[in-house]
């Protein structure tokens, strides 16, 4: 059996010692998994997330993306390892204001250095449904316009594992409900393993596993 794609080992977030945001969280995540993380607003979700994406450092524990440590990496490296395997999708987009539809798509795989970034952004932009706004900046682009611009952003490195932290959650039903469609479309093509912090019961129904935290512990 493969070695799990994301291993998390008694994660733990204080502030200042006193406040203790999670508390010796582990669990086990194989390839393609779609897994979904749950909780109450203050439960520690979106920390957790945060956490296991790199995007911050726990107060102990351990966190491996395909086998590597990733707070063993200094800064640098562990942004690379990001860049290589992780994509990531906001509930307020992260999109830059000054670039449009098509360069926000291009910009991770021009970072790595790439030379097929224009291309590959082209046509996962046209798997988005995107096609006719690749010259439209974030300001000129509807919520569900600028998350499918997220969502590509995020898929165009085929990453290993993609995390998405609320990701409807600024948008109306109908219009969420067609990314979280997109989304998992893209699951199965690229078989991407796929972590949502959702507070959206159908939404972790279609998942195959469910994480659930309570004041900062994982329960079952």
């Amino acid at each position: 059996m493969d070695n799990p794609i994301l291993k998390v080992v008694d994660l733990c977030k204080k502030i200042d010692q006193d406040l203790v945001i999670l508390s010796n969280i582990s669990f086990d995540i194989n390839r393609g998994d779609a897994v979904a993380i749950l909780g109450a607003s203050g439960s520690g979700k979106s920390t957790l997330i945060g956490l296991m994406a790199g995007l911050d450092n726990p107060s102990s524990g351990k966190v491996y993306i395909g086998g590597v440590d990733i707070f063993s990496l200094n800064e640098d490296e562990r942004a690379k390892l990001r860049g290589e395997m992780v994509g990531f999708v906001f509930q307020s987009f992260q999109l830059l204001p000054s670039l449009n539809a098509l360069e926000n798509v291009m910009l991770p795989l021009e970072l790595l250095g790439r030379n097929d970034a224009r291309e590959r952004a082209l046509d996962i932009l046209e798997r988005v449904g995107l096609s006719a706004r690749l010259r439209h900046y974030p300001k000129q682009l509807s919520g569900g316009e600028q998350q499918r611009v997220a969502i590509a952003r995020a898929f165009i490195v085929r990453p290993k594992i993609l995390f998405a932290d609320e990701p409807t959650g600024n948008l109306d039903s109908a219009t969420g409900e067609r990314i979280i469609e997109l989304m998992f479309d893209l699951n199965r093509e690229n078989g991407t393993t796929l972590v949502l912090v959702t507070h959206d019961a159908e939404i972790a129904r279609r998942c195959e596993r469910n994480i659930r935290l309570k004041m900062g512990e994982r329960v079952e």
